[in-house]
């Protein structure tokens, strides 16, 4: 295929570029003006700008680009967050629609964070949305997309979980304390935490660009989420250090605020229900393994 990709310099984008064009696609990047080094079809979200003319022809795109959210929300940094998903997304997915020649599929992202703080409660693709900051982002991501369902394109948002890697998100920044006996659970340390392998992310995209059948959201997430406490062990286990130490919640919302309590303490015991009925099979469905794998990588 020849797909054309968002976000191709971010933790997931820079691993699923080489994973496609190994499979033998051709990649073409979405890239920003003054992107140095980095050939591809320009846009702007910030001012709605993009080269629509040079969208024509793809068989597929991968919408990845957005502000990070491992930051502190301000306000300005919310209003980025929301700002760049929506009318990234929003641009892309109408720029596609108007197109003579659009492309089979759209997958563009989202994430877990849609379903808010759900205690232990399983949740699938079908489950409403959380009442969080996050979520009302994740719901409008999603339907920023819209444009280009109704021009006939399938969609599909992925609702990525935590994606385990040592070159990016949330697992680098917990290594530092863990290294030295410092790691321990967040708050309770019983909310769930769904996850998944960078190298596991990067197949179900592949997956989902060639399964015709699948469209709307799908839960990007491992079949087994485990609580904070268990990650903890399970992450000083592999280690090899003690994990003796708690954090309060009260300690996470102060030092780490809003972001703190919607992405730490928050509980999302994610079921990747579709991936299950349409025959995925992932390489690393459980924590232990997988953190091997991802500290060998």
């Amino acid at each position: 295929m020849n797909i054309l990709i968002s976000g191709s310099t971010g933790l997931i984008g820079r691993a699923l570029v080489p994973h496609l064009e190994g499979a033998g696609h051709e990649v073409t990047r979405l890239v920003r003006p003054g992107t140095g080094g980095v050939d591809g079809i320009e846009w702007d979200p910030a001012v709605g700008t993009i080269d629509r003319e040079r969208l024509e022809g793809f068989d597929a795109v991968v919408h990845l680009a957005g502000e990070p959210i491992d930051q502190r929300w301000t306000t300005g940094t919310k209003r980025r967050i929301e700002q760049s998903r929506v009318q990234g997304t929003r641009l892309v997915a109408s720029a596609l629609a108007d197109l003579d020649d659009p492309p089979a599929v759209l997958v563009s992202g989202s994430a877990v964070g849609y379903y808010g703080d759900r205690g232990d409660r399983w949740l699938t693709e079908d489950a409403s949305p959380g009442d969080l900051f996050i979520s009302t982002v994740c719901e409008r991501w999603e339907a920023a997309a819209q444009p280009a369902a109704e021009a006939g394109i399938r969609v599909v948002n992925t609702r990525m979980g935590i994606v385990l890697s040592t070159e990016g998100g949330a697992l680098p920044r917990m290594l530092p304390p863990f290294r030295l006996g410092l790691g321990g659970h967040l708050g309770s340390g019983e909310q769930y935490m769904s996850w998944v392998t960078r190298a596991d992310a990067v197949r179900i995209i592949a997956h989902l660009l060639e399964s015709s059948s699948v469209r709307g959201p799908v839960n990007v997430c491992t079949p087994t989420p485990v609580t904070n406490r268990t990650f903890t062990d399970t992450l000083g286990s592999v280690l090899g250090r003690p994990t003796v130490m708690w954090v309060p919640g009260v300690a996470v919302r102060l030092l780490f605020g809003q972001m703190g309590a919607e992405l730490l303490l928050a509980s999302d015991r994610v079921r990747p229900a579709k991936l299950a009925a349409n025959g995925f099979t992932w390489e690393y469905p459980e924590l232990e393994p997988a953190l091997e794998h991802v500290f060998a990588d």
